[in-house]
């Protein structure tokens, strides 16, 4: 992998990922960018404890482009974009409207190919082994930074979720603080530690992998399954299967494993509802521990997979229970979910 670093017209980093050691990255932007303005701040919600970004910013970012002028293609034919090659391999870029900036934190797009039509099921294990040099190495970079307490690298798929831009890309978040998700997943682990004297995560993938009904596929580095207690219709979690906080420490064993088996993963959630049915909107996150935090040695780092769509035309919505009180309710069993997870595999 060759890394190659620049800046854009407004000042904001670039960063080019290469498969290829020779290849030469000197085109500049062109664009007449006014330097980026941001009004992003960190509230705490004192009932809760949740911290909340407010960006007003962000009312004024792109949204739904034609293709012919998204900003995440390479810049060709005269037409300028976020990334001023031709053509590119994967490429990161600070977010011109981001959620996070300055003391606040760090928010960075990850795009994925230069192909527009494609998807992240479309890439090869070569591509994808590329992605995923890409997102370890921003997260250490991103480690480094003093306002940087977690990182989140994720992917929103599908305009049901509400994403805006349709080219294949995903995001880097730099919290300046640990997010209340893995404070929680802290607290239990912590507390399943000092009642049992082990390890949540490893006990919790041990319990799937015996049970073996909520299983989806197992390789020598990696199990996938739905979790016993999924708060979405069809929800996988991957784990490696040498515990680790997060994806610098992942072994090459595990690296050079892992692009088969998202792969696989991405392509059967494309099959879920049967032949015909558009590509299914999916949300995809990795856990990872956040710097520093007591109980960081103890987390796994895992990724998250799943969707919103609960049947074929059909929506879970976050209505009163789930947004009102954070109790999920799902109608989809996950012995069932990870049954037809099964049946779609790859011939």
């Amino acid at each position: 992998m060759k890394k190659t670093v620049t800046t854009l017209a407004d000042g904001r980093e670039l960063i080019y990922y290469d498969a290829a050691d020779d290849a030469v990255r000197e085109a500049v932007d062109q664009r007449p960018l006014d330097a980026v303005s941001t009004s992003s701040e960190i509230r705490r919600d004192p009932l809760l404890g949740d911290a909340v970004a407010i960006a007003s910013h962000r009312q004024a970012r792109t949204y739904h482009p034609p293709a012919d002028a998204c900003p995440l293609c390479p810049t060709r034919d005269g037409r300028h974009s976020e990334i001023p090659d031709d053509h590119y391999d994967v490429a990161v870029f600070e977010n011109r409207f981001p959620s996070l900036a300055g003391d606040s934190g760090r928010c960075e797009v990850v795009c994925f190919t230069s192909d527009h039509e494609a998807s992240f099921a479309d890439l090869t294990e070569e591509q994808a082994a590329l992605v995923l040099a890409a997102w370890t190495d921003r997260t250490a970079a991103l480690a480094a930074l003093d306002q940087v307490a977690q990182v989140f690298c994720f992917e929103n798929r599908g305009a049901e979720i509400g994403v805006t831009l349709g080219h294949p890309h995903g995001q880097i978040y730099g919290y300046p603080f640990v997010t209340p998700r893995t404070e929680l997943m802290l607290r239990n682990a912590a507390r399943h530690h000092e009642e049992t004297g082990g390890n949540l995560f490893d006990d919790l993938v041990a319990r799937e992998e015996k049970d073996g009904s909520r299983v989806v596929l197992a390789t020598g580095h990696w199990i996938a399954f739905v979790p016993y207690a999924a708060h979405w219709p069809y929800e996988v979690h991957l784990h490696p299967r040498r515990r680790v906080p997060d994806l610098r420490e992942l072994d090459e064993g595990a690296r050079t494993e892992f692009p088969r088996v998202y792969l696989e993963l991405l392509r059967r959630f494309d099959r879920i509802f049967g032949p015909g049915e558009p590509p299914t909107p999916y949300i995809s996150a990795w856990h990872q521990a956040p710097f520093g935090a007591p109980g960081r040695d103890g987390f796994a780092l895992h990724l998250e997979l799943f969707t919103i769509r609960r049947t074929s035309g059909k929506l879970k919505f976050l209505a009163g229970s789930e947004s009102g009180m954070s109790v999920f309710i799902n109608d989809v069993p996950p012995e069932a979910a990870a049954e037809r997870l099964r049946e779609v595999a790859s011939q």
